[in-house]
């Protein structure tokens, strides 16, 4: 009998009774209970993060940057509930920490007091870095806690990327700031460079005043040593008046001591005398005025009456025959008037002589009438005045006496002076020196003061200018320098389309594993009949094979239709995952007919092997050297990298060589398996009585 019809009569043995039909149905549904639910529970689990409870604690006290108000905590909540993330519920930081310890939420996080503070120093002289801190517990749930750790370092990002930009963006307006201070700068090194050129014409003249001035501070040494030696002389000068002025002093008072009681008891009669003597004086002068008018006539009257008399007394007297009895008075007449012609020449002669010092004496009678009269208006305040004369006399004696200490101190400051003036001749002539130096070195800091104002006018033109449409574009591409330019180029929609190369052909196995769990892989009536050994391996593969084909079919068009499996090749796909059955229930049947019992277990075995070394979840370089080792010769190494291809899309290579590896594994299989089936129709003991039956 052919294969096919055994194959047929094997299927047929399953329409017989409900049981064996349910068994049937069973075969074809066990591997959507692997891919289609596996798949289903994993199809999108990212895309439900907003169902996972996360506690949000907001302790953020706000802080002032830039004279704004900054609430960073606030700004990262509401981006927070924005993103729709997870299920946020805002809380304590006890709730939080209690719930995510009794597992009413998988994690949280927690913005500090100071998250603002320290976001806002980033633009002062101590700058911290802000922190976030999350609490996770792996006893609630290990990959919450690391999907929380990508999408927290994504808020971290955001939040550093805001910082950033505002702390940039004071750095661009200090850009502009900078240009603007380098144009004034410039500005002012145009004016400071012409003001060192005027400094430095200032320092020639300087220069040359300084000479002069070291003449004429020489000539100022030898005028001070000449001063010097006359105020030793006013000092002993002032010294002398001093001592004079002093012995006055003494005088005067020693004579007020008398003669002040005698005025303030005799100034009426001090003022009748001084009455009487300018009288005196007035009648004195005009009688000495009478005097020098009358006085040469009375000398011509003189000599008249003389000669008068002379001639009467010859006439009565001599010349008389008798003599006139009066003849001796008139004699002693004749002698009196010619003694009086006498004294009229006499007079005459000292009027004539003395007229100017008779004029003087009538000028200082009028003075002495004026002085009288004067004296006789302060008679009353005499006592008062002289008093006053004296203190006057005592404050001459006390001013020579500060006249003498001033020019001792004159002479000493003057010897100072002359020793400083040395100094200072000595010093001009060394800052003379200077002064030449400064103007070569003005000279030189004008040249580089040119040089400054064209550099700073160069650098004004290199450093921006920003506006704000500037700043937003410079701040925002320095806050994010690096951006992920992310192009997929099979991108995969979804969790569950990742995951499906993977879990498609571990159903597959496990449908072909229960398949043999029901089929006997070495048909009993090919056996019994002796037929050929490849023909009892086809009749057990088949079978299975055909099963495998209605497996395929019902788990693709569950995870197409049911869930949303969305494949690029898809008739490619069905037709690989036909050669993966095949090739799966050629490996089953080989290790059901060699080992028999221990059979299912090895099985099970390799099916561990493979899911473990496939690299169906994690790259297989990730797993330790064994499995690496494993991997290149399993098949479903093959199928997962193959399936990729087919649902995602990319290169048909690995699905080529996955083709060629599963051909070659089927082949095989079924060599393994004729060989087994050529020894099962030998009957030994052990088939006879075997150790362990299951």
């Amino acid at each position: 009998m052919r294969s096919p019809r055994l194959a047929a009569l094997e299927l047929r043995r399953f329409g017989r009774g409900k049981l064996p039909r349910a068994a049937l149905v069973a075969l074809l549904v066990l591997p959507l209970l692997y891919g289609a639910l596996y798949l289903w529970s994993f199809w999108d689990p990212y895309g439900r993060l907003d169902r996972i409870p996360v506690a949000l604690v907001n302790d953020d006290e706000g802080a002032k940057a830039g004279g704004k108000k900054l609430h960073a905590g606030d700004d990262i909540v509401a981006g927070l509930r924005d993103s729709r993330t997870f299920e946020w519920h805002e809380v304590s930081d006890t709730e939080a920490r209690e719930g995510v310890e009794d597992g009413t939420y998988y994690l949280s996080l927690t913005l500090p007091s100071d998250l603002s503070r320290r976001i806002a120093s980033s633009s002062g002289d101590s700058p911290e870095a802000g922190a976030l801190r999350v609490r996770t517990n792996d006893a609630n749930n290990y990959i919450v806690g690391q999907i929380s750790r990508t999408v927290f370092n994504e808020v971290r990002t955001a939040a550093s990327t805001k910082a950033s930009r505002s702390f940039l963006d004071k750095i661009f307006v200090s850009f502009s700031g900078i240009h603007d201070k380098t144009v004034t700068a410039a500005q002012g090194a145009d004016k400071l460079n012409s003001g060192i050129g005027k400094a430095e014409q200032g320092s020639k003249k300087l220069a040359d005043g300084l000479e002069q001035a070291d003449t004429a501070s020489g000539k100022l040494t030898q005028g001070l040593a000449k001063l010097d030696a006359a105020t030793g002389k006013l000092e002993t000068g002032s010294g002398q008046v001093a001592d004079g002025t002093q012995r006055l002093a003494d005088k005067v008072n020693g004579v007020y001591a008398k003669a002040g009681p005698f005025l303030r008891t005799n100034e009426k009669a001090i003022g009748d005398t001084a009455r009487l003597v300018a009288d005196s004086a007035k009648t004195v002068g005009d009688n000495l005025d009478v005097l020098m008018k009358l006085a040469p006539g009375a000398a011509k009257a003189a000599h008249a009456s003389s000669a008068a008399l002379d001639h009467v007394y010859q006439a009565r007297c001599e010349d008389a025959p008798v003599p006139d009895p009066a003849c001796p008075e008139l004699k002693r007449a004749k002698t009196a008037a010619d003694d009086v012609a006498t004294v009229g020449d006499d007079l005459d002669t000292l009027i004539a002589d003395q007229r100017g010092d008779l004029r003087t004496m009538r000028a200082n009678l009028k003075t002495l009438r004026a002085q009288a009269l004067a004296l006789q208006q302060r008679a009353p305040h005499l006592s008062e005045d002289v008093s006053d004369a004296v203190r006057q006399i005592n404050k001459l004696n006390s001013g020579a006496h500060q006249v003498a200490t001033g020019a001792e101190k004159i002479h000493t400051g003057l010897g100072s002076a002359h020793t400083g003036s040395a100094k200072l001749h000595k010093g001009i002539g060394t800052l003379g020196s200077g002064a030449d130096s400064l103007n070569g070195g003005l000279f030189k800091l004008s040249d580089g003061s040119e040089k400054l104002a064209g550099g700073l006018h160069d650098g004004a033109r290199k450093i921006p200018d920003y506006d704000k449409q500037d700043r937003d574009q410079h701040t925002g591409m320095m806050a994010d320098p690096v951006q992920l330019a992310s192009h997929d180029l099979h991108k995969a929609p979804n969790y569950g389309t990742g995951f499906a190369p993977y879990f498609i052909p571990l159903s597959l196995w496990v449908g072909a594993m229960v398949a043999y769990m029901l089929i006997t892989p070495l048909n009993r009536r090919a056996l019994a009949a002796g037929s050929p050994a490849w023909r009892i391996a086809l009749a057990g593969w088949l079978p299975v094979v055909a099963i495998g084909v209605a497996q395929v079919a019902a788990l693709m068009a569950v995870l197409h239709w049911g869930i949303g499996l969305q494949l690029l090749h898809a008739a490619g796909t069905i037709g690989f995952l036909f050669l993966v059955a095949a090739c799966f229930a050629a490996i089953v049947q080989w290790l059901n007919a060699r080992f028999g019992a221990a059979g299912r277990i090895l099985v099970l075995a390799l099916l561990m092997l493979q899911l473990t070394s496939a690299g169906g979840t994690y790259p297989v370089q990730t797993s330790p050297a064994f499995f690496n080792a494993i991997h290149p010769f399993l098949p479903m190494s093959y199928i997962v990298e193959a399936l990729r291809r087919l649902i995602t899309g990319g290169g048909l290579g690995p699905v080529w060589q996955a083709c060629a590896v599963l051909a070659a594994f089927t082949a095989g299989a079924l060599a393994l398996t004729a060989l087994a089936a050529r020894r099962r129709q030998v009957w030994t003991l052990d088939r006879l009585h075997p150790e362990l039956s299951l």
